[in-house]
């Protein structure tokens, strides 16, 4: 690559690679800079909408409540394998760990959707999570119990953000 006089490294490096930095070669068809435009617009529109629909309601509770339903779901069905040994961890109470696990799922949809039910959708992850210590595998190895128990505890201790006063 070929330098002009009085240019820099680094302002050849930030042409080239800059990721809305449009390039014409002769012949090819460029990308309208309104395009452009509209799509980072859109972008931004989503990330605000999806920030203020996130602040609205325990999210993080939800995410993790629902986070912790999978190990304890997945875990008592799966057979894990090191190198030639197989390792199943089948117990019968495959039945109560499923329903734990789908229900540890639903309630963080719960925490995401109906969010005025949070305190109990809290509650119940959390007695779930701590039901599965002994009916699913210790809480799918301590990997769900801990997620589940954390989600269900922050659903609790969510509560709605006071809105701007108005001038």
């Amino acid at each position: 690559m070929l330098l002009k006089e009085g240019t820099t490294r680094k302002l050849c490096f930030r042409a080239l690679f800059h990721p809305l930095r449009k390039r014409r070669s002769p012949g090819a068809h460029s990308i309208d800079s309104d395009v452009l435009k509209r799509g980072h617009h859109l972008l931004t529109a989503f990330r605000q909408r999806f920030g203020d629909w996130r602040g609205s309601r325990p999210f993080w509770g939800g995410l993790l409540t629902m986070l912790g339903g999978v190990p304890i779901v997945y875990l008592p069905y799966a057979a894990l394998t090191l190198d030639t040994l197989a390792i199943r961890i089948a117990t019968t109470a495959g039945s109560g760990s499923l329903v734990i696990g789908v229900l540890l799922v639903a309630l963080g949809m719960i925490m995401w959707f109906q969010s005025h039910l949070r305190v109990f959708a809290g509650v119940a992850a959390t007695v779930l999570a701590l039901l599965s210590i002994p009916m699913s595998n210790l809480g799918g190895l301590l990997i769900g119990l801990l997620l589940a128990l954390l989600g269900g505890t922050l659903s609790i201790a969510w509560t709605p953000g006071r809105s701007a006063p108005t001038a």
